[in-house]
């Protein structure tokens, strides 16, 4: 069964002689339990094609069909500075209402998880950008959800922190999460399963990946 299905996906920026094209009528579907990274260079549409497909951008024409819920991952972490790795885990539970011990409880679980046990209570500007991104992994998946979006997790990471990410996005697929990943990097996307590739707002073809 699909969890995400993009049919007929279209996005244009300015118009007549500036006008770009950024997606030129992307479809394809993830099934359930897949790894799929989507790669392809800077300005490709890859992370149009994301953005879009969260909601995040409105797209020109097109469809885009979810089953259940699903998380988001930046590459630019999208950490409250202010605010601990335990609350800034706990923000989505707190805006869907959870109560407070077991929004506690959940974000401590999912800081577990991604192996910050010991660094809770840290605010980002005491972590790591490894760390930071494995908080932004704890708060992408404190509300279980079935489908899990990251946009170059790891293009502001070194490689032994993004190897450590991708170990955790493994994990996480091992348990059941779908997974769908953006990146403009080959040796990451040969952590999928499968490999589609994206040059000119087009898909043009895939393969399996290393995972697979």
């Amino acid at each position: 069964m699909a969890v995400l299905e993009v049919k007929e996906l279209t996005k244009k920026y300015g118009e007549g002689e500036s006008e770009v094209i950024a997606l030129d009528h992307v479809s394809f579907s993830v099934e359930r339990g897949e790894f799929v990274a989507i790669i392809g260079p800077s300005g490709s549409g890859k992370s149009t094609l994301l953005r879009c497909a969260t909601g995040l951008e409105t797209a020109d024409a097109g469809e885009i069909h979810y089953e259940g819920t699903f998380g988001l991952v930046f590459q630019n972490f999208n950490l409250l500075p202010r605010q601990s790795a335990l609350e800034n885990v706990e923000l989505p539970l707190l805006y869907a209402g959870v109560g407070k011990r077991e929004r506690r409880q959940r974000a401590k679980a999912a800081l577990e998880k991604v192996g910050l046990a010991q660094r809770m209570m840290f605010k980002p500007t005491q972590l790591s950008g490894g760390q930071k991104q494995r908080v932004a992994i704890a708060r992408a998946i404190v509300n279980n959800p079935k489908l899990l979006l990251a946009d170059e997790p790891t293009g502001a990471l070194d490689t032994k922190s993004g190897d450590q990410v991708m170990e955790i996005f493994k994990e996480l697929n091992d348990d059941g999460v779908t997974i769908v990943m953006i990146t403009h990097e080959p040796d990451i996307a040969r952590c999928a399963k499968r490999i589609m590739y994206i040059r000119d707002g087009e898909l043009h073809g895939e393969k399996a990946g290393e995972q697979e």
